[in-house]
C-alpha cells in the first residue's frame, strides 16, 4: 500500500426505507442509544485516516442536522438523488478537495454494526489492489434457484459466492466515472462494485464479520441490538 493514501468517504441515506414500513426511514430508527445512521457515521468516523464523509440525505430530511455527528467537522451533508448510485455521485461532486488517485469508501447508512477492525483491514488490503476491494462474506447456506412459479429449479454451488456488504473502497475518479457510465449507459447498478465491474474492472473481495447485516427488516434491529451490545471489534 501507498503511504498515507488519503481517504474520503460517502455515505448514502437519501432513501426512505420503503421494505421497512412505518413513517420513519429506517437510518433514523433507535438502535440502543442512537439511531442507525449515527452508528454508521460513527464507525467511520473512528477511523482517523477519513478525511471527511459525505452523507447523502433526501431533500426532506430535516433529521439529520439534529444528530450530534451531523456537527462533527469531517461530516458534510449533500443532497442525494433518486436512486442509491445518484447519491454517491451526488456525495462524490460534493468532495471537492479529493484528488483522482484518492481513494473513497462508500458505506450504507444501514450497517450499523461494521467494526473498525474490518474497516482498516479493508483500507490495507484495497489501497494494495489495483482496482479496491469491498467486504464481503462467504456464502454458508444452501443456496436455491426458483422458478417462475416459486418452485426449486436447481441447487446452486455456493463454492465461489460471496455477501457483499460495505464499506466499499475505490479510486475516487475510478468510482466517479464507472457511475457516470452506467448511468449513461442505464446499467443496473446495485452497490458500487457493480458499477466498476460493469467498466471491467475486478474488485478484491476481503472478508469480513458477519456481524455486518443490514437494516432491512423490523427484526433486524434486535439483532444488531445484540451484536452493538457486545464486543465487536
Amino acid at each position: 500500500m501507498a503511504d498515507n493514501p488519503r481517504i474520503w468517504a460517502v455515505m448514502p441515506a437519501a432513501g426512505t426505507g420503503s421494505r421497512f414500513g412505518g413513517r420513519l426511514a429506517k437510518q433514523y430508527l433507535t438502535l440502543l442509544d442512537k439511531s442507525v445512521i449515527e452508528h454508521s457515521v460513527l464507525a467511520l468516523l473512528a477511523c482517523t485516516d477519513i478525511k471527511a464523509i459525505a452523507v447523502a440525505l433526501h431533500e426532506d430530511d430535516k433529521i439529520f442536522s439534529t444528530l450530534a455527528c451531523a456537527s462533527d467537522p469531517r461530516v458534510l451533508a449533500v443532497l442525494g438523488g433518486r436512486e442509491r448510485s445518484d447519491s454517491v455521485e451526488r456525495a462524490l461532486a460534493a468532495l471537492s478537495d479529493a484528488a483522482e488517485s484518492d481513494w473513497v469508501l462508500v458505506h450504507d447508512a444501514a450497517r450499523p454494526c461494521v467494526s473498525t477492525n474490518d474497516i482498516q483491514r479493508l483500507i490495507t488490503l484495497g489501497c494494495a489492489h489495483t482496482t479496491g476491494a469491498i467486504l464481503a462474506a462467504p456464502m454458508v447456506d444452501t443456496v436455491k434457484r426458483g422458478n417462475e412459479v416459486g418452485e426449486i429449479s436447481a441447487t446452486v454451488d455456493r463454492n465461489t459466492l460471496w455477501r457483499a456488504f460495505t464499506p466499499q473502497l475505490f479510486r475516487f475518479g475510478e468510482l466517479r466515472d464507472a457511475l457516470m457510465h452506467c448511468r449513461e449507459r442505464q446499467l443496473a447498478v446495485t452497490d458500487e462494485a457493480s458499477a466498476m465491474e460493469h467498466c471491467g474492472h475486478r474488485p478484491l473481495l476481503v472478508e469480513g464479520s458477519h456481524r455486518n447485516i443490514k437494516i432491512t427488516y423490523p427484526d433486524d434491529l434486535a439483532i444488531a441490538a445484540v451484536f452493538l451490545s457486545g464486543d465487536q471489534q
